[in-house]
């Protein structure tokens, strides 16, 4: 199977996992509007991708292996876009705190995550 194959399955499998996640972490956290409370979803899914993509590298898995479960799964599970969008929101809707909180929070623990993951399975290349 040629990898691009094999990022689309990937990415086909990460889509709805991300959104089906985020709406049932938001579901349990939020409680107003939408923009009204941390993105606890968003930040949730980047935290498992950040860990599962550090997880990948620290075993240093095949490229088929990687092109399916790093550029596909975590690809389209994780999104840089999202995380754009809802603190550009919190901001915009005078909630400067939890803008600057989820740029600190999220940052910090994808870094973590991907560290953590990798040292977990074996340390940056193997």
């Amino acid at each position: 199977m040629t990898h691009w194959l094999l990022v689309l399955a990937g990415g086909a499998a990460g889509a709805p996992l991300r959104y089906l996640t985020d709406r049932a972490v938001q579901a349990r956290h939020g409680a107003g509007p939408p923009h009204d409370v941390f993105p606890w979803g968003t930040f949730t899914v980047n935290a498992a991708g950040s860990l599962l993509l550090g997880v990948l590298t620290g075993a240093a898995v095949s490229a088929p292996a990687y092109a399916l479960l790093g550029t596909g799964l975590c690809g389209a599970l994780t999104t840089y876009s999202t995380f754009s969008y809802e603190t550009l929101r919190l901001a915009g809707t005078g909630r400067g705190f939890l803008a600057a909180a989820n740029v600190a929070a999220s940052l910090l623990t994808g870094f973590g995550a991907v560290f953590l993951g990798a040292e977990a399975a074996g340390g940056f290349g193997g």
